[in-house]
Order: C-alpha cells, then structure tokens, then sequence
C-alpha cells in the first residue's frame, strides 16, 4: 500500500546518481512504465526509474483512504520545481526545457465521514478494475515471475446486472442459465416461453463455443457451419444485431453485451455511438470470458483481484526490473528535458537535484507535458477529449447477500432514459485487505464527455445501490427497507466522486505512457505498453519475457482468505538497489 506524502526538500537532501548516463529513462511509476522498464531491464539495457512521489505506482497506486483527497485535488498543472544547477561541461553541448505537469482529475466531490481507523482503507486509483483469469496481463505476471511478488482472489459474488429495477445475475454456466429464475421479458411469460428464452441463450453460448474451437490454431477444417465458425460476413456485423439474429430478448442481449462483452457505448444507438461493437470483437471477449473461467481450481467466476489493490501490479514489475539492475530512486522529480539543438532531439532530462542524465530513450508518464522542439513549450498538449467519471465509496454491508466481492453492471438507459453509456461498480471486502472486516468498498465508473453527465450517472447509480445514513439512523442499525432491489440496502457512509482524464501514449524522441482507461481490464493499456516497447527494438524481447517462466495454475492465488505477511520477503531489500 502506498502513502502518499511526498518527500522533498533542498538539493542537499537528493540522493546523487551515479553513472550518469543510461540506455533508458523513465520518470513516473505507473504499470506500463513498469513493464517497460522490467522488459529493458531483462534485454540488457541500463535503466533509471525515477518518480516525483514517495511510493510506487503514479496513478494506478493504492493509497490510503486519508490521502485521496489531497491527491485527486493536487494542482499539477504548474511547472516541476527547477533546478538550475548542473554540469558546466554538459550545458555547453545542449539546453535545457522546463518540464510542465498537468493535472488530470477535477470535480472531486466528497460526502460523509471516513470510519476510523481510516488508514485501514486503501483506495485504488484505477478502480473499479478486474483481471479477467485467462488475460494476458496475467500470462505476464505468472511467465515473468512478478506473480512471486503479488496474490489474488477471485470475485466469488460472480456479476449482477441491473434490468427493469432489479439486480440480475449474470450465468456463467448452463447450469447457471438454467437455475436461474430472472432471466425473462417485463411481462410474465409462462413456463414453456421462459425456456425457450433459456434455450435460445444456451444455443448461442454454444455457438459461441464452437466457433472459438474452430478457429484454434489447431483446428484445420475449413470455414462455415461445417466446422462451427461464424460466417465473416456474420463477424463484421454490428454485435447487436448478431445477437438479433440469434433471437435473443433485450435483457439477454444486455447481458451479453454489457456484463459479458463489457461494451461501454449505447450499441442500440448504432448512429450515435461512439463505439460500435462488432461480432468479432465481441466474440473475442466472449472467447476471453469463457476460458477465465476454471482456469484456475481455486478462483470462483471468470474474474481475479489483486490483494491489497492494483497498486501491487507496478510494484512487482519494479521488484522483477531492480532484481535486473534497473536503478531506482523516489522523491525524484524531473524538472526539464536536455535537448541537442544541433540534432533537435531529447537526450536526457534534468533531476530536482540539479544532476543531468543523459539517456538513449526518455519515457515520461501521463501527467507531464511534452514540449514540442518547433514550437513554445505552452502549444503543445495532449489531446483530452476523453473522460472517465469515477466513485469510490464506503458501505456498511455487501450489495449481494453473503458475497464478498462482486461485480454490478448498468447498462445504458437502464438507470436513466439519457443514458449513453455502462455504469460498472466493484464491491471489494475485507479478505483482499482494502478495508477492515465488516466494511466493503465500492468502485464506479463510467465513460464521458463531460463532468456533469458522468458525475449524474455515477450518482444515480449510488441511488440505486445504497441508502444514505441519516441523523435520525441509530448507531448499530445500518440497514434500510428496499423495494426495488432486495429485503435491504447498504448504508452510504463515504463516498468520493470525481473525473479523470484519459491520455494516450505517445510516440517521437519522448515516450508517454498512458492513463488508467475506463475499461475494466488492463488490455488496451497493455497493447500500448507493447507498441512502445517496439519503438524501443525490445518489441521481439517481450514474447520472450511473457514466456521465460512454467507456471502453475493457481499457486498464486491466496487461499480461503488467508494473508501471507511474507509477500515482498522472496527478494532481499539489499538486491533492488533503490534509492530512497
């Protein structure tokens, strides 16, 4: 868990590095430039990790509960803290540019009290986030070996999905599709049509199927019904309306494609929607969800959560970098960039220490501006068009009767007839160590164009899920009557509500890494943590690093709650040579 006080102090307080001079330079400890200074590490090149703050993870860290506030609301939009000292003999050969942060979340809002004691709770700042058993990030923590370095436990409560103002699971199985009661139109239908409906839902799970074992790269049959696949002209249809064609009622299609698919926009609104799902791709997610699950014998579900927050994730690939060589100190920020004006490229950046380092390839995270050589450091930016509206919140008992941690869905219109875009919320209990025993975090999120309407949906869906605890309520009683959901809803006791802006990575002399998106996994980070590592000519190396490890299925998942206290001690502190 990270604190979030940060270190400073005069220029005698920071740490000198020595050598001087690196292959590559990454400021900022957020998990793509944590992969990327593991796999460098790994292929030879000499690697400096540096961040501005006092613990790993940049913004997808877990902080204590009391730090949020201040985090969120901290103003970065100012120039880094400079330094002018530096090397006589380097200041002839290049020129330095101050170096500008931007802030990346606004409209914080905070209501109610944080129990005591309030540092027991941990907040992700990525949340609500999962890991699907089968993703590839988790082949890169179990074939690397940074899965030595973290555990899991698995969303046991499974998924809810939120239709005609009741909460609906979400089947996993044919039995779950069968055992299930709730899976039928507004209108009462009777015994034989409710089966059907069940039926036609199995047979496209099945079609599902036989179509992934058909496109196996072992399978050599040839294309069509013959051998199970989906026609091409069928895979480059708009999802939706494949599901039409499998006759599949609307909450049905909603939960394949919002609780399964985990499609974001309004895919009815096929004009408007700013991303419209195909068959294919939802095939492949579908294909993604279906071998999650079972993939391990003791994770329940298709979905695993990191114990202790995701802030785990970049501490692990920093743990496989140091063991490496990689050298890293915090407390560290970096106040400007050298620039080779005869070559016009950035050749290293400038420490608050005043040192320069000169390097190969700079890296920066999201949050720094990267000042363009032709033109005023002030006109350049990144383009922030792209918001994610986030909650996190503290209740009083679990959403799902005897669950832990379970996942809740919103899918468009469903709260709201406006509502353009899935409401996703998290609930995680005391048994992944992010809040004390009796107590359950909720995270929510939910793509946006602007403050206002994301900020609405996530409220609305707060409404929906809890009560909010009032004056009169009496210490012990923290449950209230619900129509609509359940017997009983979960008491609001804090919650935190603000915007985060989406960046992208970039390419050129500097590389960006990019924010926490508003997906629920970490793929498409992932695929642009690779696209820079072949800029980088390491790109042939990460298959190498994905795979250099057997593993076994399951031996990094915690076990029935329990909590190994000796999860960083497989690596002496002696051997990460960081610099504190």
């Amino acid at each position: 868990m990270a604190d979030a006080s940060a270190g400073g102090g005069s220029l005698d307080d920071y740490p000198t590095i020595d050598p001087t001079s690196f292959d590559v330079v990454l400021c900022g400890t957020g998990l793509p430039e944590s992969i990327l200074a593991a796999a460098c590490a790994a292929a030879g090149k000499t690697v400096l990790h540096v961040d501005p703050d006092a613990f790993y993870g940049s913004f997808y860290s877990s902080i204590p509960l009391p730090s949020v506030p201040s985090f969120l609301s901290a103003d970065s939009s100012t120039p880094c803290p400079s330094s002018t000292t530096a090397s006589s003999s380097a200041t002839a050969a290049y020129t330095a540019v101050d170096l500008k942060r931007r802030s990346l979340y606004s409209e914080v809002e905070t209501s109610g009290t944080v129990p005591e004691p309030s540092r027991r709770f941990t907040v992700d700042l990525v949340g609500p986030r999962l890991l699907y058993c089968a993703d590839e990030a988790v082949d890169l923590l179990l074939r690397s070996g940074g899965s030595h370095h973290v555990e899991f436990k698995s969303v046991e409560g499974g998924s809810l999905i939120y239709w005609d103002g009741a909460l609906c699971p979400v089947p996993d199985s044919r039995q779950a599709i069968f055992m299930d009661s709730t899976h039928r139109s507004k209108e009462k239908l009777n015994l034989r049509d409710n089966l059907k409906e069940k039926t036609l839902l199995f047979r496209f799970f099945k079609l599902v199927q036989s179509h992934i074992a058909a496109s196996s790269p072992g399978d050599k049959d040839g294309e069509g019904e013959a051998s199970g696949k989906i026609s091409e002209e069928d895979l480059d249809l708009p999802f939706i309306e494949f599901l039409k064609k499998q006759q599949l009622q609307p909450k049905i299609r909603a939960v394949v494609l919002y609780a399964i698919a985990m499609a974001d926009y309004d895919q009815d609104a096929a004009d408007s929607c700013e991303k419209l799902l195909t068959t294919r791709d939802g095939i492949k997610t579908l294909a993604l969800y279906s071998s999650s699950i079972g993939r391990f014998a003791n994770a329940q579900g298709a979905f695993i959560y990191p114990m202790y927050g995701h802030g785990e994730l970049p501490q692990a690939f920093c743990r496989f970098a140091a063991v490496k060589g990689a050298l890293y100190v915090l407390r560290m920020p970096v106040t400007a960039l050298l620039v080779d004006q005869e070559k016009k490229r950035y050749i290293g950046t400038r420490l608050a220490s005043g040192q320069d380092i000169l390097c190969q390839q700079l890296i920066l995270g999201p949050s720094y501006k990267i000042p363009s050589l032709d033109m005023p450091s002030d006109a350049s930016d990144s383009n922030l068009t792209r918001k994610v509206a986030r909650g996190v919140c503290i209740i009083s008992s679990s959403i799902k009767e005897a669950s832990s941690n379970v996942l809740v869905v919103f899918p468009p219109k469903s709260l709201q007839e406006q509502q353009a875009t899935a409401v996703r919320a998290l609930q995680l209990s005391s048994n992944v160590a992010v809040c004390p025993p009796g107590m359950f975090m909720v995270y929510l999120s939910t793509p946006c164009t602007d403050a206002f309407t994301g900020k609405q949906y996530i409220n609305k869906a707060m409404e929906v899920l809890f009560s909010t605890q009032t004056s009169d309520d009496s210490e012990g009683h923290l449950e209230t009557t619900s129509k609509n959901i359940e017997d009983t809803k979960p008491v609001l006791i804090w919650s935190c509500v603000y915007v985060q802006e989406i960046t992208q990575g970039t390419s050129g002399t500097v590389l960006s890494c990019p924010m926490p998106d508003e997906n629920l996994d970490y793929r498409d980070i992932l695929e642009s943590t690779k696209q820079v590592l072949r800029s980088l000519c390491v790109g042939k190396f990460y298959s190498h690093f994905c795979t250099c490890r057997r593993y076994r299925p399951g031996f990094f998942l915690a076990h029935h709650g329990s909590f190994r206290t000796e999860l960083y001690m497989s690596i002496a502190s002696a051997s990460l040579r960081c610099l504190h």
